[in-house]
């Protein structure tokens, strides 16, 4: 659009809308010039007055046709001078910005966008063709919620999304949509449906942990409404007689899956390569193609057997054996690796160099975990397990997350008794405790401490302070607000999260050259590979499970770190407070498996990491690759939906 054809379309906007713009960017200037120096967020009654002076614009005669414009010019306007005012901040730099003004902004806006949700999906409800794509939709990701371990349905993956595929390819975008969006929210709810037990132990009102649930089970569905809506636009796309981004769909899907596991928001729980977990045979090509080449087989074997029950003629037939060969290429390959020698089960764990570990789980109850009148009886418990339950020879104690239920600096009487003990046991003792380092005496500043969520190393003799790691990916809005760094003002913010500040350092603690993950690290690959990188022959994974009580969180946690073990033959022990947990081989193994809420102390010789695998060489490329591939792949596919328009109009 040029300048002229711009300018002759303002002149045509109704005189009423034009006095709308002016009364609102008034009043927002004027306010911009009286707004306070306040850090962080400020309450000032008057910037109340542009939502005053909208309401009755908006409710005027004749403004239901042009009310969406309405609504968005207010939101544009008011939320451009809401990032002037955080932009320029105060006379010290701090960002600042007006509460009343960030809730009319936001609110009405998602108020008027939710009736426009709910609307769209009345319609919806009321077709057929939606309600039968819905159907098959939610039957297949709902079976797929059921493939992920320890639930059973992971050898059926190959074919569990073909009523999905047929969605997409007999449907239009809008229903194809639609029917996506709700099936996820099926889904993602089975698969997260344990988040809510956080509401029994979470110090935040439980009514925002179920509103915050909503809303990630909500968001993680948009990516499967991405891939559909992409699907869907690129369907009948043809280049040279070939449907090339449809071929490419699979790795398009991969790389969206990439794209979770990246940024504050990283949450890449449920993968669809995880969902072999059960079967230690199919999953030994995560040593070659990682958890992100079994998300393409997954779906390019889906997407074949979709297209052959839309096809006529004896081609069709062979197209279904796709996935019968995928599925036996990946047990063939399996079976072979395991049958070499060192691929027993713990194979020459009885070796000198490896150590002997034991891990305590003492099975604390989460609302008792953090209750001051309990923690003397809590550490006690978990110190005489440690110190009546181990065997002479032991190398390495581990204890749980946070199993010094405060920050550790504020318990000299307990970095005495774990000096004392580790001296004793004549071993290394790692505990999960909490610890703080001021940044600040300003009371006005929100971050007076940064926390930390950290584990600590006493080794036999040494009596200075442990040495310390702090835990690299925080869960989002449960241990950090997300880019809280980026924009300062959210530290003002207080949901009950922990509030906890990242970690950058990756150890490797001799003699036995081990790493320690703390929860959510464990599941990283990109960390898992730093690691190695600095000589790392052995993952120690301390957790707290204990948040999700009696559900399938432990065993899905517990399976994304065996797949992580087997692609990178990086064996791992791992400790629950309250299960599960267990020692894992570079293999995938499994020993000594505990049960949830199990007192108990499980203790062997460890073999270290004796394998190189090709994913660790190729894996960040990789996975680069895919990160760059989605880039160029929807920018094909803004270019396909521009051709189909003209095409359209021609």
């Amino acid at each position: 659009m040029t300048i002229d054809q711009l300018l002759n379309k303002l002149k045509f906007l109704p005189r009423a809308y034009k006095i709308y713009v002016a009364v609102l960017a008034t009043i927002e200037l004027v306010l911009f010039f009286l707004r306070p120096d306040t850090p962080g967020l400020y309450i000032q009654i008057p910037q109340l007055l542009p939502i005053v002076a909208a309401i009755p614009f908006l409710f005027m005669k004749g403004a239901r046709s042009p009310f969406p414009r309405f609504m968005n010019t207010y939101g544009i306007i008011v939320f451009t001078f809401l990032a002037l005012d955080y932009s320029l901040g105060d006379t010290n730099g701090e960002g600042h910005a007006g509460l009343y003004q960030i809730v009319t902004t936001f609110i009405p806006m998602a108020i008027y966008w939710f009736s426009q949700f709910v609307r769209w999906n009345v319609k919806h409800f009321k077709q057929k063709d939606s309600l039968i794509a819905l159907g098959l939709a939610t039957c297949a990701w709902g079976f797929v919620a059921f493939a992920f371990p320890p639930l059973p349905l992971g050898p059926a993956m190959f074919v569990l999304l073909v009523p999905w595929f047929i969605v997409l390819n007999k449907f239009n975008r809008e229903t194809a949509v639609f029917a996506t969006f709700w099936a996820s929210m099926v889904y993602n709810t089975v698969n997260y449906y344990w988040i809510r037990n956080v509401m029994n132990v979470e110090t935040a009102p439980s009514g925002l942990i179920f509103l915050g649930l909503i809303l990630l089970i909500a968001y993680l569905s948009l990516f499967n409404v991405l891939a559909a809506f992409v699907y869907s636009t690129v369907k009948n796309f043809m280049f040279k007689g070939k449907s090339i981004l449809l071929a490419l769909f699979p790795i398009f899907f991969a790389s969206i899956e990439m794209f979770r596991t990246h940024g504050d928001f990283a949450f890449p729980w449920n993968h669809l390569g995880y969902t072999l977990g059960n079967h230690l045979e199919l999953i030994q090509t995560l040593s070659i193609i990682g958890v992100f080449g079994y998300t393409i087989l997954i779906m390019a074997s889906n997407q074949i057997v979709a297209y052959a029950f839309l096809q006529n003629g004896r081609k069709k037939f062979a197209l279904f054996a796709v996935p019968f060969i995928i599925f036996f290429a990946l047990l063939i390959h399996g079976n072979s690796v395991l049958s070499a020698p060192e691929a027993a089960p713990f194979y020459d764990a009885g070796n000198e160099e490896n150590p002997t570990i034991a891990m305590i789980q003492p099975s604390i109850a989460q609302g008792a975990k953090w209750s001051k009148e309990r923690f003397d009886s809590i550490v006690t418990k978990t110190f005489s397990m440690a110190m009546d339950s181990t065997k002479p020879g032991t190398n390495i104690i581990l204890l749980a997350e946070t199993a010094i239920p405060d920050h550790i600096r504020r318990q000299p009487m307990v970095i005495k008794r774990l000096h004392e003990m580790a001296d004793e046991k004549d071993a290394s003792i790692l505990t999960g405790a909490l610890d703080y380092k001021r940044i600040s005496r300003d009371l006005n500043n929100p971050r007076r401490f940064e926390i930390y969520n950290a584990s600590f190393l006493f080794t036999p003799g040494d009596h200075r302070f442990p040495r310390r790691y702090i835990k690299k990916h925080l869960v989002p809005f449960s241990e950090r607000i997300p880019f809280d760094e980026v924009f300062p003002i959210l530290n003002y913010v207080d949901l009950g999260e922990g509030d906890f500040v990242p970690g950058k350092e990756t150890p490797v603690y001799g003699p036995y050259n081990w790493t320690p993950y703390i929860c959510y690290d464990a599941i990283f690959g990109d960390l898992v590979r730093d690691a190695i990188r600095e000589g790392s022959r052995l993952m120690v994974n301390i957790t707290n499970d204990g948040w999700f009580g009696w559900s399938t969180a432990p065993y899905q946690h517990l399976n994304i770190v065996r797949l992580l073990a087997v692609t990178y033959g990086y064996p791992v022990a791992r400790l629950a407070n309250s299960g599960v947990s267990a020692f894992i081989d570079q293999y995938g193994h499994y020993d000594q498996n505990t049960k949830i809420f199990e007192t108990r102390v499980i203790q062997r010789k460890m073999p270290l990491k004796t394998r190189s695998t090709f994913y660790t060489a190729v894996g960040g490329f990789f996975e680069n690759a895919l990160l760059w591939f989605l880039a160029v792949y929807l920018v094909a596919v803004f270019v396909v939906s521009k051709l189909k328009k003209l095409k359209t109009r021609s």
